[in-house]
């Protein structure tokens, strides 16, 4: 159960999403740096493509904002982040309740055997 690939990928997606929270919570903090340019996490795309693989298995990538930067050099857009984190947090919340669903049909199961 624990090797399928729904369960595999809901992990991957878990904790690429944590990584996106961690990495838009890096932008904002340096929302005031000069010359700091705001990271994306991108993972998404090639989850899609695993599971129609048959493997749910994936590694985040992290990649430099490509928006247009202010005078300062920074690239960090606060209504950006915000919008990304609201976004980011909304999926995270589904992958965590269906993982804890799965959990629930195994202690169920566990329970009539």
């Amino acid at each position: 159960m624990f090797d399928s690939v729904t369960y595999v990928a809901l992990n991957s997606a878990a904790d690429s999403l944590a990584l996106r929270q961690r990495v838009i919570a890096n932008n904002i903090a340096n929302i005031n740096t000069p010359n700091f340019q705001a990271t994306r996490v991108q993972f998404e795309d090639e989850l899609a493509r695993q599971v129609a693989r048959g493997n749910g298995a994936v590694q985040a990538t992290q990649k430099l904002s490509l928006e247009p930067t202010r005078l300062d050099g920074n690239n960090v857009n606060l209504d950006t982040e915000t919008l990304l984190n609201i976004d980011t947090v909304l999926r995270y919340q589904v992958a965590t309740r269906a993982i804890d669903g799965t959990f629930s049909n195994l202690r169920t199961a566990m329970r009539t055997s």
